[in-house]
């Protein structure tokens, strides 16, 4: 990673917020005017114009604003963001609607893969050392701008059917990281696009074994997804404690 003055860190902090709230192009109008930036919009513009030389922003076609690449989305997730916990209401409620399932594994993990969708208005998926896929959510990407674009949208959902694909992504990642966050090349020829997917790993005394994640556009809301799906990989290693 280069070395970014503060300044160009709130820049870049500021500008892909306002990507994830708008999905539109951010121009440096537009920064000054929200954000209260120290600085005139001609400085904004010039350091916009650094952030990109760099390969943290990129200009899309002819629009005079710029939005994240892969490498200023990742930047953003693990140095800038702050997570927005789960409260102990949200907590107790999740944990109220899967009990009753506890005892029946695919039973348990397709709720927990609904919920999870639910909580985060994205396409959720869980996959399993046994060959499952559970998919839930499909309506939900079609509120997302990027997906009003039927080739994009096709795409997505010819992939999600494909359950090898996604434990290919999977399984070329390390262990070390207790949540994964691929974008751009990570995700492969097949998802090459604005596509994001943020998963954890579970695993149970049963030595069933998988991932839980969500699938949507490369602004997922991260500093409430990342959490979430750390919490739902959490519960599902827990109650497996009873399996």
């Amino acid at each position: 990673m280069h070395d970014l003055t503060a300044r160009q860190v709130e820049i870049l902090k500021s500008l892909i917020e306002e990507y994830i709230e708008t999905a539109e192009p951010v121009g440096s109008e537009t920064l000054e005017k929200k954000h209260n930036l120290s600085a005139s919009p001609a400085t904004i513009r010039n350091e916009m114009v650094r952030l990109t030389d760099l390969g943290y922003l990129k200009k899309p076609h002819v629009s005079a604003g710029r939005i994240p690449t892969p490498a200023g989305m990742k930047f953003y997730v693990k140095q800038l963001m702050k997570e927005k916990e789960l409260s102990t209401a949200d907590e107790v409620s999740l944990k109220e609607k899967v009990w009753d399932l506890r005892e029946k594994e695919r039973d348990f993990l397709k709720e927990m893969t609904r919920a999870l969708a639910e909580r985060t208005k994205a396409l959720a998926v869980a996959t399993t050392n046994e060959g499952d896929l559970l998919v839930s959510g499909y309506a939900n990407i079609l509120d997302m701008p990027e997906f009003f674009d039927i080739d994009l949208t096709r795409n997505l959902l010819s992939v999600i059917e494909e359950a090898g694909y996604l434990e290919g992504l999977c399984t070329g990642q390390a262990d070390d990281d207790e949540i994964h966050i691929l974008l751009g090349e990570e995700l492969g020829p097949r998802l090459s696009g604005p596509y994001g997917f943020v998963y954890t790993k579970f695993h149970t005394p049963m030595k069933l074994t998988g991932e839980i994640g969500v699938l949507g556009p490369s602004r997922l809301n991260y500093t409430f997804v990342v959490p979430t799906v750390r919490y739902f990989g959490d519960l599902i290693g827990e109650i497996a404690q009873g399996w």
